[in-house]
């Protein structure tokens, strides 16, 4: 049987029982055509597994013939375990693999890489058991014929422990977000902050940063779901599209709901640069083995302006529920700005009690 544990570097000198499997994309025919074609509109199984096992490893990488804008976006990888009929994955690729707005980078953490050249090969190390198999899909809802390499390699065990979870990933967009310093009337200005009512206390600004946020039910969502199980993490993407009270995006605190409970959650941070483990509006890309700032688009005119992505992953520090969980944050202090958010979130789960909303249609996840 196999444990969370086993693959750590703790345990790596330990000789396990299992078998070493893998599916990919290698040429039957014995030339090196090793590789999928996938034409547009089609849905392609990348293999199925019988029995019980453990995923330890996926690397993909992909051509598009002609090349094509966000093709990443237009590409959905999805993983069903255990015989069910609706995904526990259902992501468009290149945020799967931790960076959104259909681009790819170079960028290393523990669980998900982007590698040389410029971001074209995909990995992920979170490990996936099953009890009663496994099946792996992708589908090209581009106009582009894709051109698909990919490992999957897995352990083959008798069983697995019962209390292990099913690795679940989840998509989300809302744009724009909800913008409250419009709806109170808060304006920009080349002098800093203006509205119709005297200037509240703030942290190195004015008003409106001296609204309060007392339910977080306008936060935006990274996850909710119901069941029994932990998060352990997401990607952020955020597209600051135009100039507002503030141009900084990163006040928005995170809040995370656990089991049912009201506000304040137990788990209340201070920032979205704080959550994502830097600090002071960060303008410089950085990746760490849990956290990291894979995209900064912003200028000397216009700092933080244009397209952001971000992860935190809790790794070391998974976050249990048992009940359900809500991972919120404001978009800006209160959710005062408009901007472009859409996120990825990473979780095991005891099965699932229903089934969490479908992928938007691929025109409503395209970047600007």
């Amino acid at each position: 049987m196999i444990g969370f544990g086993a693959g750590s570097l703790g345990e790596l000198a330990r000789i396990r029982d299992y078998e070493s499997r893998r599916l990919s994309s290698w040429d039957r025919s014995g030339g090196n055509a090793d590789y999928l074609m996938i034409e547009p509109g089609a849905v392609r199984c990348l293999g199925e597994i019988a029995g019980a096992g453990c995923v330890r490893h996926i690397w993909m990488t992909m051509v598009s013939l002609p090349d094509e804008a966000a093709d990443l976006r237009r590409t959905v990888l999805r993983t069903f375990w255990d015989g069910e009929s609706t995904p526990s994955v259902e992501v468009p690729l290149g945020d799967f693999f931790g960076i959104g707005f259909g681009l790819r980078r170079n960028f290393v953490s523990a669980p998900l890489q982007m590698s040389p050249d410029d971001g074209r090969g995909f990995n992920c190390w979170f490990p996936m058991p099953f009890a009663d198999g496994a099946r792996f899909e992708i589908e090209n809802q581009g106009e582009s014929t894709r051109i698909f390499f990919f490992y999957i390699d897995y352990e083959e065990h008798p069983a697995v422990d019962a209390d292990l979870g099913r690795f679940h990933a989840w998509w989300n967009r809302v744009n724009p977000t909800a913008g409250t310093a419009r709806e109170q009337g808060f304006e920009r200005s080349d002098y800093g902050y203006s509205d119709k009512r005297p200037a509240g206390p703030g942290f190195g600004v004015g008003a409106p940063w001296s609204a309060s946020n007392l339910d977080g039910e306008r936060n935006y969502t990274i996850l909710d779901v119901r069941g029994d199980g932990h998060y352990v993490g997401c990607n952020l993407n955020i597209d600051v599209f135009e100039r507002q009270v503030n141009d900084w995006y990163g006040e928005g605190d995170d809040m995370i709901f656990i089991d049912d409970e009201p506000w304040p959650p137990r788990l209340h941070g201070t920032g979205t640069e704080d959550y994502f483990g830097t600090a002071f509006c960060p303008k410089q890309e950085y990746s760490a083995p849990y956290h990291g700032i894979t995209v900064y688009s912003g200028t000397d005119d216009w700092p933080w302006a244009g397209k952001n992505s971000m992860y935190r992953f809790h790794v070391e520090d998974p976050i249990r529920f048992r009940r359900s969980i809500r991972v919120t944050i404001e978009t800006g202090h209160d959710n005062a700005l408009a901007n472009d958010y859409s996120s990825t979130a990473y979780w095991y789960q005891r099965g699932r009690s229903e089934r969490l909303p479908a992928l938007p249609d691929v025109e409503q996840r395209l970047p600007r």
